[in-house]
């Protein structure tokens, strides 16, 4: 099978773990365990990853330089950092025989779009109160609650097209796994004369791996996180793991913003288009979910 492997960014840092090198090595250690065995099976794999947590520790540690770099710049530098890792881990769980190739991957965006006049993506540390007004000020940032803290926002617009979608298809065809659409890719938006720029916004993960998905004609889509299923009363104490979902029972309102709605509606925009499947489920239960045995199944 062709799969499209969305690592949420647990893969890189659990919660309330702290933002360190050797975190990320220990948790990319684990992805690359839990990744490799879809590999040697003989499955042609595009891995995608989160870069929220890095990419915002950037930009904070920009903006308290006084020497700030632009989104999609900062984008492209958390791109290859944690491609390099995941490529490093992938290469020391295979054999010599199975290529490996990290890919930075522009990804087009409407610069008219709503999301750029309300910010919504989270990125970076979280804040005390306090603290998160104070460096809003500072910088210009718009701050919202997460959780139990509150972080710096950005635009999140949805993703358009692909530029290296052809690329890392020639790639998949030859046998080789590619690390791509990190962070959700870097964000690039057409000028008046044609060419191209970069823009200030952080693409959804998710939506990104499903619109790579569809490009490549990927028979599954498996996003991963840190929980076993989608549930089913999220965040109550009647939740229970949801096994199934068909995409023509479903209502988003069950879902709420801070919790699986991102991944629910893209692996319904991957399932609606394409007639295929698509999951949502832990990493270290990967092999089960693409079995069929685990996590929540999507399916028409």
């Amino acid at each position: 099978m062709r799969i499209v492997a969305a690592l949420g960014g647990n893969a890189l840092l659990r919660r309330g773990e702290p933002m360190t090198a050797a975190v990320q090595a220990r948790n990319v250690r684990a992805a690359g365990a839990a990744l490799a065995p879809l590999i040697t099976a003989g499955h042609q794999v595009a891995i995608t990853h989160g870069n929220g947590p890095q990419i915002g520790l950037l930009a904070e540690r920009d903006a308290r330089s006084n020497d700030s770099y632009p989104l999609d710049v900062l984008g492209a530098e958390t791109d290859g950092m944690i491609g390099y890792l995941i490529e490093r881990e992938l290469a020391g769980a295979l054999t010599p025989q199975h290529l490996v190739v990290g890919v930075l991957t522009q990804i087009r965006v409407d610069r008219r779009d709503p999301a750029f006049r309300k910010p919504t993506k989270p990125i970076g540390p979280t804040y005390d109160e306090a603290t998160a007004r104070r460096m809003a000020d500072a910088n210009g940032w718009t701050i919202a609650v997460d959780g139990k803290g509150w972080r710096r926002v950005v635009p999140s617009p949805p993703p358009l097209d692909i530029l290296e979608a052809r690329a890392i298809e020639l790639l998949l065809d030859h046998d080789v796994t590619v690390i791509c659409c990190g962070g959700g890719g870097i964000p690039v938006a057409e000028t008046e004369t044609g060419t191209l720029e970069g823009v200030e916004a952080v693409i959804d993960k998710d939506h990104a791996s499903a619109l790579l998905a569809r490009l490549l004609g990927a028979d599954m889509l498996l996003l991963l996180t840190d929980v076993a299923a989608v549930q089913e009363g999220w965040g109550t104490p009647d939740a229970r793991p949801i096994a199934q979902l068909r995409t023509a029972a479903l209502d988003l309102s069950d879902f709420p913003e801070g919790s699986m709605r991102p991944k629910v509606e893209a692996a319904m925009a991957f399932v609606n288009e394409t007639g295929r499947r698509a999951a949502i489920g832990r990493l270290e239960d990967v092999a089960a979910i693409v079995a069929g045995e685990a996590g929540t199944q999507v399916t028409p």
